[in-house]
Parts: C-alpha cells; structure tokens; sequence
C-alpha cells in the first residue's frame, strides 16, 4: 500500500502541534518565527524516531518568550516563576531521567534572576536543552534595561543611554563548560531550527541564544524602529564567517558524563562500599 504523501504547510504544523488561542505577542515580535522554527524541528525530530511527544516537556519563565511554548505547545508544559525555568527543569529532568525537557526562557528571566541557575545548569551538564530569547530588553514590562541591552541604548531606564555592557551569552555559557553551545537569530530561521534538532539530540547542557527582534519597546526607542528594518540589521551584524561581526552557529559540542550520569556513578560507588 502506497503512503500518502502529507502536505507539510503552516496548516499541518498547526494543527499537530498548537492550540488555538489568540497570539499574545506584538506585531513583529520575532517569537512567532521561534515558535515556528521550533514545531519545524519537533516534527522532524518525530519523524526520524528521535523523539516523542509524549516525553517532552517544555518549561518556561516570565517574560514575552514564556509564551512561545505555555500555553501554545500541545505538550506537558510548565510556566514557572520568574527566573526559575531552569531551576524547575532541573526538577523534573532528575525526578523523570527519561523526559526530554526543553527550557525557552528569556534574556532578563534566564540571564538576570535566573543567570545563576543558567551558569549551574552548564557547569553541572544537566540534560537539558535551553533556548533563550535575547530581544535586549525587558519586554513584557515596559522595556527596562536588561543585561544583554546594548552600551548606550535608550531603554525606560536608561533613558539618557544604558552606562553598562552587555552580556555575551554565549561565551558566559561556554565560560561555565555548557556541553552544547550556539547562537543564531530569527532573521536566520531555518537555522533556528537546524540547531534545535541538534541542541535536543545533544547528550548534556544544550543552549541556543537567539537574537530576536522587539519593535515594541527596544524598538520604539532604539533605531531601527519597524520590525522588517530590524531583522534586516540582524542579518547584516553577525555572520558564521566574519570575524568582524557577531557569531553565529555552533561554538562548542562535546560529549561528556551528564549531571544524572555522574550522580548515579557515585550513588553506585557509595552503594558497593557499604
């Protein structure tokens, strides 16, 4: 019998993979690419028998990217508490070894109250995948400096430019000996998707930095002002290849014990000795 051939259009990923609610994110955000690109990847990753439906299970923060798996992801979902994505996917990767727990958090959730838990999450290789949004701000709470805002940006709480610099994130996560290492952007969203096929598939600490695009507030502020303009810049100012501009793709891929490895192995060795 000759398998019918499924049409794979917008149509087909929504109705596999979303529920049917009203987007909360504004025109322009770059959430939606993110969410697109990431239904793209789970569906091939179910295709090949890389993974299931049934034992994912999507964590998120508060904060604009929380929404980008919570509520929309037809799977086990977590909205957590602001910061504490990471901290509550380390939970339930270590209560449930067999899940595949993904992480989308934000740059002010996963790298200012939750910086910590990013840092020791990588350090300790937890098995986990985290993909955090970086649009520059605070953008769910009226556009406040947050620590990826650009040196000199107009934020509300800068207003006369933002006196700090920015975290790199990808070499804070790198710093900290994260397993899996990249970063990519939503004018590159067959990318998004290529390289969270490989963060899952990863064995240990797997985090994707996605530069993404807040018209809304960084936006507002900050040139250039409408979203088509602004993906274009992001295009223009990182590279794979450049030297002179920011970086993208993968910076680091290794294979080493994960945190659930190196417990068990020493609960064993506490086991024979006794």
């Amino acid at each position: 019998m000759v398998k019918k051939k499924i049409e794979k259009n917008n149509e087909y990923y929504r109705e596999k993979y979303l529920r049917y609610i009203p987007t909360a994110f504004c025109p322009g955000c770059g959430n939606g690419i993110i969410l697109n690109a990431l239904v793209r990847a789970l569906d091939r990753l179910v295709e090949n028998g890389q993974l299931n439906m049934k034992n994912l299970v999507a964590v998120s923060g508060i904060g604009c990217s929380g929404w980008i798996t919570s509520p929309y992801l037809k799977a086990d979902t977590l909205h957590t508490t602001h910061g504490r994505a990471i901290a509550f996917a380390t939970g339930v990767k270590l209560a449930n070894p067999k899940l595949n727990v993904l992480v989308l958090t934000g740059d002010g959730d996963g790298a200012a109250i939750g910086g910590n838990h990013l840092i020791h999450a990588a350090r300790r290789n937890i098995d986990m995948t985290v993909i955090l949004v970086n649009n520059q701000v605070y953008g769910m709470t009226s556009g406040q400096t947050a620590p990826t805002t650009p040196y000199k940006a107009i934020t509300t709480t800068t207003p006369g430019g933002n006196p700090e610099h920015p975290f790199d994130l990808a070499k804070l996560v790198e710093g900290a000996n994260g397993s899996f290492v990249a970063r990519t952007t939503v004018a590159h969203p067959r990318h998004i998707q290529k390289l969270i096929e490989q963060a899952i598939t990863h064995k240990g600490f797997s985090f994707i930095e996605v530069k993404t695009t807040c018209p809304t507030y960084y936006g507002r502020r900050n040139p250039p002002k409408d979203p088509p303009s602004m993906v274009k810049q992001l295009k223009e100012i990182t590279s794979r290849t450049d030297p002179n501009k920011i970086p993208i793709g993968v910076f680091k891929e290794e294979q080493r014990p994960t945190f659930y490895e190196q417990l068990m192995s020493i609960k064993k060795v506490k086991t024979e000795e006794e």
